[in-house]
């Protein structure tokens, strides 16, 4: 019992910092600040990369071209090579709406990853436009979202301002899998931050990342991140670090219409990445699983062996820490319209965590990473 006595120790150390010195990460708020209109409203290019979309782009690009946004707005949607009539779905739904433009994209150039690829062409065809706004051909926007967008990147001088869209969680697995996605982004890189200055914490979110054109050109353009497979934090850490002012929030006015019904559909989502986020190295791998266990799996199996054994250390300091990982959570849960009495089972979804980031190894090594959509992401260079 006395190592299991230091083990819950650790572990509520660890929490103690998670809770109250890591950037109050498990904060759900407040979401993007009501801002000044502006006096001159800048011209956007909303710029989509759509590989076999067609199935979605009913439900999402619609509300992107309905945006009552007051300047130049338009819609670059760029068809990556796709076998399922994603452009002709596209024109068919824009009803010769002169908003929308299809291209499709050219031939990927060796090392650059696909989605990348896709988002480039799309600023090639973009013009010049003081924002582009880079977003998923799965997401669909609230009226006015694009006008809020500028106007709090006008009013808080910002470079990069990204919303976390709000992912299904209509199935019993989504339920499970998708609230802790979240939160353990949000550990990964605090919004609050993200989007203070001076700090080296950088990030964003795929669905809905707002850019200025200037910024991302001085910061070397997205040649530099060519090879990203999880583009969205690549590009926050290449803005932030090349001197540029970032925001980033979980908002309700972007939402994700991809469904995943099945486990097996979350499982890949997460696996594709994450070993690429680990920059494929065994021993980040190593001590993200170890990591993992001593923060999510040590608490209750501290307090249940110490319950056993009527050891006081491993009970109280187990259970304080049990306590404090479900209180992190429960905001979360509440934001995903959940019972926050699933808070207490986080470690069994923490464990299933654990067990994909193994799984994304074994598929890189297998020769089978990145997979998405028919293509296997290249041997990635290491920056």
């Amino acid at each position: 019992m006395v190592v299991v006595g230091v083990l819950a120790l650790a572990a509520l150390a660890g929490w103690l910092y998670l809770a109250f010195g890591h950037g109050a990460f498990w904060r759900t708020g407040p979401g993007l600040p009501e801002a000044a209109r502006p006096d001159e409203w800048p011209e956007v290019v909303a710029v989509v990369p759509a590989r076999d979309e067609a199935a979605v782009l009913p439900e999402t690009l619609p509300t992107l071209l309905a945006q009552g946004y007051p300047g130049v707005f338009r819609v670059v949607l760029v068809d990556d090579g796709s076998g399922d009539g994603t452009a002709e779905t596209a024109v068919r739904l824009a009803g010769g709406n002169p908003r929308l433009r299809v291209v499709a994209a050219s031939e990927r150039p060796p090392g650059w990853a696909g989605k990348v690829w896709a988002m480039s062409e799309g600023v090639q065809a973009a013009g010049e436009p003081r924002y582009l706004l880079f977003t998923d051909a799965d997401i669909a926007y609230e009226p006015g979202v694009v006008e809020k967008l500028v106007s709090a990147a006008i009013a808080g001088d910002r470079d990069l301002v990204s919303q976390m869209a709000t992912l299904n969680t209509r199935t019993r697995w989504e339920r499970v899998i998708v609230p802790a996605f979240v939160y353990f982004f949000a550990q990964l890189y605090p919004f609050r931050r993200v989007t203070r200055d001076g700090t080296r914490t950088a990030a964003a979110a795929g669905g809905c990342m707002l850019v200025r054109r200037g910024a991302l050109a001085e910061a070397g353009g997205l040649a530099a991140i060519h090879d990203a497979l999880i583009d969205d934090v690549a590009l926050g850490r290449l803005i932030k670090r090349a001197g540029g002012r970032c925001r980033l929030d979980l908002g309700r006015e972007v939402i994700s219409r991809r469904p995943y019904p099945r486990l097996a559909d979350l499982w890949t989502m997460i696996a594709r990445s994450a070993y690429h986020q680990l920059r494929y190295s065994p021993a980040l791998l190593a001590g993200t699983v170890l990591g993992l266990l001593l923060l999510y799996a040590v608490p209750p199996a501290a307090t249940i062996a110490g319950l056993a054994a009527r050891s006081g250390v491993p009970l109280v300091a187990g259970a304080l820490a049990w306590t404090l990982m479900a209180v992190t959570y429960a905001p979360m849960l509440r934001f995903y319209g959940l019972s926050p009495l699933r808070a207490p089972a986080l470690p069994l979804v923490a464990l299933m965590y654990a067990a994909m980031t193994l799984d994304s190894a074994r598929r890189h090594r297998a020769g089978r990473g990145g997979a998405w959509k028919g293509r296997t992401a290249a041997t990635p260079s290491r920056r």
